[in-house]
């Protein structure tokens, strides 16, 4: 099939969608009337998160359906007319009735009997058991959608890397970097902020440091309002953690053994009487994984020919968490609260890298490389905050502050035989030092009822300190000296300062927000390595970022989005460090101390139905990147006729993607559900690199194409207390004139039973069943082509034990002020149109 062909079969299926959803807006277009009411048991206690289903005898397409919230109330807009009402809830029998609907109002309170063979299973008190949860999985707000994991029971027992790997709109390749919509400039917030818990880098060791059991939900918001930092070209993930809003004393224990090798144990607590609320969520695990590189590459031109390289590492990994907090109502309207975090993961690992060389003259070459490295990571935040409600329209104003350290030691030795002869030793000491300061200050003034002026103020302070030492032994000079090209201290500054302003309000059925966000940044790096190679930098920007949300209302969860926002994509600090590592001489990471931003313009058109049994959530989407960041690779040739490839970011060119992201969830029986997304996507990159120190013609990155990536989840309910998933991925191959990438596929299992009358649940998990989840590519030099090949891990299997335990049965109703660390969104909290 031809990109033509392709082009074509897209653009039809993107106007039969156009049809079916402007039949849609026309069914649920007609005049409408507000209807609310309320759902109690015999008892007169409303009945949290029932299902409540208007049938219109008339008319199929008048129907809706809502659910209750924590009160036991709902709300909808109905067409006038003679509706069957039917209401479902857990341990309740389902009662129908019939209603005539002539005017807006409140229908008053509608009753229900529990079932006489109930289990009577706590069902609003458990977190975590999918069986029991009424509420959907996968939430799309009007800026932003939210996952729940609680409901995923392919990821029980995991960490945050098995949570983001079943996301709808988020890809975890195999080396463990997180992309959305292709990208994989992604910004990680934990609890609205940027945090040490991640590291330096927000690389895959920090990620698997996390418990799935400690995550609350994960907010994924593609195209951020001014409010949120500009960061992030691709979007932002917000990691929302635990904690618990019930009264008295509550928590749960998690145990998990898994193969390859890996236990864990996680404890949630909590307290809330009165005023005082505190939680200590707290845990470690052991884990072994097992990562697999192979690269063949072929050479046009020189002595060499062909050189295999494979390369095999194991890791043992230990990690231990524990974070408290507490919040203190000092009045109705004035909180302040603190809480801290203290994160370790220890790390030992033996790698075995091999290169078969082939040569002109016939012959051949074995050369090998041992690898043997312990590190050491030690991270801690304190968040420290104060909100004020001035009233009670929503006068608001909050104020947070966060220090964070987060040291990591890593030491490596490395021996590299040709042929069985010793040929050299090195020794290599990494060690890096973070440090963060983040201020925050929002205020809301509401004007009217429909209107709201948000303002804020935003300091991020960051100092990492890179020291870096190597020292080699050959078998000409036996006796260790350091590399100096390569031994170095580098100390890389930068500061932001982020004022935000932003309005919204609604007209009738059409809501809109106008925002602007000024970042000023300064950068300072200075390098100096035993060489005496020094480079310094200053840069300095003032960037203004723009961002326009619209929504029209057809119906109550039944609308139209668009958005655009400018955003901005800072290098790495690790990127801009000349040579930030040396673990392998053959295969060198070389930074770029001159990398400069990209900025990206990123547009969305979307639509979002909800239903009873079903949400669709279709987005078409462009982004457009300017100076975008690619990773050139060469190849460099010693005296001693060995080949070492080199890969460096570089600004060059534009990239521009676009495609239809859907997203869905179905109920479609009482035993049966899915939950998918397709993101169908072209590309097209350009840009054409020489550099006549590296390379003897242009390297062209030019490229376009089109791919698809896929993912379905699919539940099954055996009974109340039993519930299996499967759940496939599938990622479609990629082209550009410098690399094609393969495509993949992954199955996974998982099974969920409640036990011990609703307090525990055991859960069995299979990642990756055919072991399948691999990354094959292919990458074109000037004078070489290289395929590649690499799994991050290999297929996993994990059980694990769930109890739960409680004093505390009510579930405190949610207050205006935002709950401990004033930042369960950040306070970014990002404001879609009304």
């Amino acid at each position: 099939m031809n990109q033509t062909e392709i082009f074509n079969i897209f653009t039809k299926k993107t106007l039969g969608l156009t049809f079916v959803l402007s039949a849609a807006a026309f069914a649920f277009g007609q005049e409408k009337v507000g209807i609310s009411g309320t759902i109690v048991n015999k008892n007169n206690q409303p009945v949290p998160y029932a299902s409540v289903t208007f049938s219109n005898k008339q008319n199929k397409l008048f129907s809706d359906a809502a659910l209750t919230d924590e009160k036991g109330q709902y709300k909808l807009d109905l067409t006038p007319g003679n509706y069957d009402i039917t209401v479902e809830a857990i341990d309740y029998k389902k009662n129908v009735i019939n209603k005539q609907i002539t005017a807006a109002g409140n229908i008053g309170a509608l009753a229900i009997e529990p079932e006489k063979s109930a289990t009577n299973l706590k069902t609003q008190d458990i977190q975590g058991v999918t069986i029991t949860v009424q509420a959907k999985p996968y939430k799309v707000e009007l800026d932003k959608r939210t996952y729940d994991p609680s409901q995923d029971i392919v990821s029980k027992g995991g960490n945050l890397q098995d949570v983001l790997s079943n996301v709808p709109s988020v890809s975890v390749e195999t080396d463990g970097t997180v992309s959305m919509r292709g990208s994989s400039n992604v910004k990680f917030l934990i609890n609205g902020k940027p945090s040490a818990l991640l590291g330096i880098d927000d690389g895959a060791n920090a990620l698997q440091s996390i418990p799935a059991d400690q995550i609350d939900r994960i907010e994924v918001i593609t195209n951020p309002s001014s409010k949120f930092e500009a960061s992030g070209t691709a979007g932002i993930l917000n990691i929302i953690l635990k904690k618990s809003k019930k009264t008295g004393f509550n928590g749960s224990v998690v145990g998990t053994l898994g193969y390859l090798p890996q236990t864990n144990l996680n404890t949630n607590l909590s307290w809330r009487k009165g005023k005082f609320n505190w939680f200590l969520n707290g845990g470690g695990g052991y884990r072994e994984s097992k990562n697999t590189n192979r690269n063949n590459s072929f050479f046009n031109s020189g002595t060499t020919q062909q050189i295999d390289n494979e390369s095999i590492t194991k890791s043992k990994n230990d990690n231990y968490n524990a974070s408290a907090g507490v919040t203190y109502d000092i009045n109705d309207k004035t909180s302040i609260n603190a809480s801290g975090t203290v994160r370790t993961f220890d790390n030992q690992s033996n790698g075995n890298v091999t290169y078969y060389d082939y040569f002109s003259n016939n012959t051949t070459g074995f050369r090998q490389r041992l690898n043997t490295a312990n590190g050491n990571n030690l991270a801690f935040q304190g968040d420290f905050g104060l909100d004020h409600k001035f009233d009670d329209k929503g006068q608001n104003l909050s104020l947070s502050a966060s220090l964070q350290r987060n040291r990591s030691n890593n030491d490596t030795d490395i021996s590299d035989t040709n042929n069985g002869i010793f040929q050299l030793q090195d020794l290599v000491a990494q060690k890096t030092l973070n440090k963060s300061f983040i201020g925050k200050a929002d205020y809301e003034l509401p004007i009217g009822e429909n209107s709201k002026i948000e303002a804020g103020y935003r300091i991020d302070v960051n100092r990492n300190n890179y020291n870096n030492m190597v020292m080699e032994s050959t078998a000409t000079h036996p006796l260790f000296s350091y590399l100096e090209d390569y031994s170095y201290n580098a100390v890389y500054k930068e500061m932001f300062n982020a004022f935000y302003l932003q309005f919204k309000s609604k007209i009738g059925k059409l809501g809109y927000q106008l925002g602007l966000r000024d970042e000023i940044s300064k950068v300072d790096i200075d390098y100096l390595n035993l060489a005496g190679g020094a480079q310094k930098t200053t840069k300095n920007y003032n960037n203004l970022f723009p961002s326009v949300f619209l929504s029209y209302e057809i119906a109550k969860d039944n609308q139209f989005l668009v958005n655009y926002s400018r955003r901005i994509d800072r290098p790495r600090s690790f990127f801009m460090i000349p040579n930030p590592s040396y673990n392998d001489n053959q295969n060198i990471f070389d930074g770029n101390i001159d990398l400069n931003p990209s900025y990206v313009d990123s547009y969305e058109f979307g639509y979002s139905i909800s239903k009873k049994n079903f949400t669709i959530n279709p987005t078409l989407y462009y982004r457009h990147s300017s100076d975008d960041v690619k990773m050139l690779v060469f190849k460099t040739v010693d005296t001693n006729d060995i080949t070492t490839f080199h890969t460096k970011p570089i600004n060059l060119g534009n990239d521009d993607r676009y495609g239809l992201d859907l997203n869905f969830n179905w109920d479609a029986t009482k035993w049966l559900k899915f939950m998918g997304n397709v993101d169908l996507f072209g590309y097209k990159t350009t840009g054409t690199y020489f550099d006549s120190k590296t390379m003897d013609k242009p390297m062209s990155f030019d490229g376009s194409g089109f791919s698809t990536r896929a993912r379905l989840t699919s539940t099954f309910k055996v009974d109340k207390t039993f519930n299996f998933q499967l759940q496939g991925f599938y990622r479609g191959a990629q082209k550009t004139q410098s690399q094609d990438r393969k495509d993949m596929y992954a199955i996974s299992f998982g099974a969920s039973k409640t036990i011990w009358n609703g307090n525990g649940t055991i859960g069995f998990n299979i990642q990756d069943i055919f072991n399948t989840r691999a990354m094959r590519s292919t990458t074109y030099g000037t004078d070489f082509t290289r395929d590649s090949y690499m799994q991050w891990q290999p297929r996993q299997f994990a059980l694990s034990l769930t109890y739960r335990f409680k004093q505390g049965e009510k579930v405190e109703q949610p207050k205006k002020k935002k709950d401990i660390n004033a930042n369960d969104n950040g306070g970014d909290d990002q404001g879609g149109p009304m």
